[in-house]
């Protein structure tokens, strides 16, 4: 199960427990919601999931590049896997 805390002020989603692509997705939501209210760079901080699976690690991939296309930047950190 993944929860996440989003800091809205900041663009920051913190994200714990296990990354599936059912978690990824809710984070993916959130990231675009933050994009879609202004935040050019949106913050993905992972240092509290304890595992992921390549599934939730390919949408956030995804993600990443679904963002760029339209002019935002998703910075991931302490990634399980580069993303």
């Amino acid at each position: 199960m993944l929860s996440e805390s989003v800091d809205v002020r900041r663009g920051l989603i913190r994200a714990s427990g296990h990354l599936t692509s059912l978690g990824a997705d809710l984070l993916r939501g959130t990231a675009e919601s933050l994009h879609g209210s202004g935040h050019v760079r949106v913050v993905l901080d992972l240092q509290g999931v304890r595992d992921a699976d390549d599934d939730g690690l390919d949408v956030l991939r995804h993600l990443g590049d679904e963002l760029a296309a339209r002019g935002g930047e998703l910075v991931v950190r302490h990634s399980p896997e580069t993303v």
